[in-house]
């Protein structure tokens, strides 16, 4: 602007912008204060717009935050496998017979903590696990070929693609493995290291990045003719609905006792406390962004509200009170909070949707749909709301500036 031209401008809106809207919004049975707030808008589209486009990045954060937060719970939790209520670990090395440390775990025979198990009022069902070192021609380093006796497919193992194993000479295995032996669903592999060599076909692929992806899942009859001995072994119970796992473990260690080996609760693998960890950065991270957008909104509103302090004079002199002037205030940026907070809630979720894959295939997994699928109708809707809130937040010190002006104040102010 030219110096002249930058002095004669004046700070209200040009003359007629927003008219037809004050009028029509007039029109509408709807207390005048929220009429002038509806309209106002259109006075400076240009600076509604601004708001509307930090309402907008609140909203898409916002939404993005919440789901990468559910995404990484759920990711946390298939690599935990901790979906049984009871766990009776695999025997550790400790303390022998005479007293003496000792380097080897203790050897407990499987039936009989199974048959502690079944005898335990409560029991709904279990399964148990035991691990194998192997060697698979492709993959470097030394694979764990995991065992299980009984339906181990409820224990939260979250399939890819394909299915759980249901006979034996099949098997079920992470990602990272295909990758590494150019594998795929229906292919063979066979597995070296137990006393013969076992050959396995590929029916699923499962989340698991533990170890890099270097484990087999399998039944335990696929290793019964190379292994007879398998002994190490881990045991997962559910219980019946509505049973006391406190007192359920405390009765089963009561039938363990003769074996060595305890029950415990599950869920107690470290899991539980990474998904707590990640919940609360989510939390932190969604208010830092909200506190971000509003900042954004108020900037917006406390600008309009100053040029229209004269406007705002002449209103209370004609009997506003200071709690319609609020009203008004905070009705200018109700439109622009909706439309903003409607717009950036799919956009949030289809930032989600590419994001969360392309954070799996840098780290060589694929996620299954349940990883994806963390948006519940019940959060979408508030989620759309946020703009709303959003706006509000960043526009709720301004409108008590305005309330609180003197009236004599602001009707001489020029």
């Amino acid at each position: 602007l030219r110096t002249v031209d930058a002095l004669a401008v004046g700070r209200a809106a040009p003359a007629g912008r927003g008219r037809r809207a004050a009028r029509l919004a007039g029109r509408l049975p709807l207390p005048q204060p929220v009429a002038l707030g509806l309209a106002r808008p259109f006075a400076r589209p240009a600076r509604a717009l601004a708001m509307g486009a930090a309402v907008l990045f609140g909203t898409v954060a916002v939404t993005f935050t919440v789901g990468m937060a559910g995404s990484l719970g759920r990711v946390m939790e298939a690599r935990a496998h901790d979906a049984a209520d009871v766990v009776v670990p695999e025997p550790r090395p400790g303390p022998g017979a005479g007293g003496p440390r000792s380097d080897e775990p203790p050897r407990v025979d499987p039936a009989l903590v199974a048959g502690a198990i079944e005898a335990t009022a409560g029991t709904a069902r279990h399964y148990s696990a035991a691990k194998v070192r192997a060697t698979v021609p492709g993959v470097s380093g030394v694979v764990d070929v995991v065992a299980f006796t009984g339906d181990a497919s409820w224990g939260g193992y979250a399939m890819v693609a394909g299915r759980w194993f249901e006979r034996p000479g099949e098997a079920v295995v992470p990602t990272p493995f295909l990758a590494a032996t150019g594998t795929r669903l229906g292919d063979t592999v066979t597995v070296h290291g137990p006393a013969a060599p076992v050959t396995v076909r590929i029916v699923g692929e499962v989340l698991d990045p533990r170890k890099d992806g270097r484990q087999v899942f399998t039944d335990a009859s696929t290793l019964a003719a190379a292994r007879p001995d398998l002994s190490e072994t881990s045991h997962h119970i559910a219980v019946r609905p509505g049973t006391d796992v406190s007192a359920y473990v405390g009765e089963l260690n009561g039938r363990l006792a003769p074996s060595g080996v305890a029950a415990q609760a599950g869920g107690q693998g470290g899991g539980s406390d990474m998904v707590l960890t990640l919940n609360a950065l989510s939390v932190s991270l969604t208010l830092m962004l909200v506190a971000v957008a509003a900042l954004g909104v108020l900037n917006g509103v406390l600008l309009d509200t100053r040029e229209r302090v004269r406007e705002i004079g002449v209103h209370k002199a004609l009997g506003m009170t200071p709690r319609q002037t609020v009203v008004s205030v905070l009705t200018s940026v109700a439109v622009t909070g909706l439309v903003a907070g409607a717009a950036g809630v799919p956009l949030g979720m289809l930032l989600h949707g590419w994001v969360v894959p392309t954070m799996g295939e840098s780290a060589g997994l694929r996620f299954p749909g349940s990883v994806l699928a963390v948006y519940h109708p019940a959060e979408v809707v508030p989620l759309a709301f946020g703009g709303l809130v959003i706006a509000t937040l960043g526009a709720l010190l301004p409108a008590g500036w305005a309330a609180g002006t003197r009236t004599a104040t602001a009707v001489r102010t020029e």
